[in-house]
C-alpha cells in the first residue's frame, strides 16, 4: 500500500490493492451472515427442508416443468399451456404455505439488507471520490486533483504494476 498526496483540504488517502478489498469483502460477508436477516433465513429454510408437503409440490413443480419444456420442444401448445396451468395451480398452493410465506419474506429481508448495503458503499465511495478531489459532496460535483498530486498518483500505480 502507497501513500497518494491528496488536494488541499482534503485527505490523504493509500492505494489499496483488489485483493485488500475483497479481503474486507469477505470480513463484511462473515459479518452480514451472522445479521438477524440471515439467521432468520436459515432457520426458515431448514423448516422448508424439513417439511414433506413443501417438498412434494417443489418435486411436483419441477416435475411439471420439465413437461413444460418437453412439450415447447415438440411444439405442442395445447398440451403446454395445460401443464402452465398445472404449474400455476402448484405453485399457488405452494405459496398459501404459512411457511413458505416465512420463507419468502426472510428472503426479502436478506435481498434488502444486501441492496442497503450495496447503496451505502456505492454512496460512499461517490462521496469519497468527490471529497478526495477537493469537491462538493451536495451539489455532487467532484473537484481536479492538481497537477503534483496525479503525478504522485500516477507514479503510485506504475509502481503497483511493476511489483504486482
Amino acid at each position: 500500500m502507497s501513500q497518494v498526496p491528496a488536494p488541499e483540504g482534503a485527505r490523504r488517502f493509500p492505494l489499496r490493492s483488489r485483493e485488500e478489498i475483497l479481503a474486507k469483502a469477505r470480513e463484511l460477508a462473515d459479518f452480514i451472515a451472522q445479521s438477524e436477516e440471515v439467521r432468520f433465513y436459515q432457520l426458515a429454510e431448514q423448516k422448508i427442508k424439513a417439511n414433506g408437503r413443501v417438498s412434494s409440490l417443489i418435486a411436483e413443480i419441477k416435475r411439471k416443468q420439465k413437461e413444460a419444456v418437453n412439450a415447447e420442444h415438440l411444439g405442442k401448445k395445447v398440451y403446454l399451456e395445460q401443464v402452465e396451468a398445472e404449474i400455476r395451480a402448484l405453485e399457488a398452493e405452494l405459496d398459501a404455505i404459512p411457511i413458505v410465506q416465512e420463507f419468502k419474506a426472510a428472503q426479502t429481508e436478506v435481498n434488502d439488507l444486501l441492496q442497503l448495503i450495496t447503496t451505502t458503499i456505492a454512496n460512499a465511495v461517490t462521496d469519497r471520490i468527490i471529497e478526495d478531489t477537493g469537491g462538493d459532496v451536495l451539489s455532487g460535483q467532484s473537484g481536479r486533483l492538481p497537477p503534483d498530486d496525479v503525478a504522485a498518483l500516477e507514479a503510485a500505480l506504475r509502481e503497483r504494476d511493476r511489483i504486482g
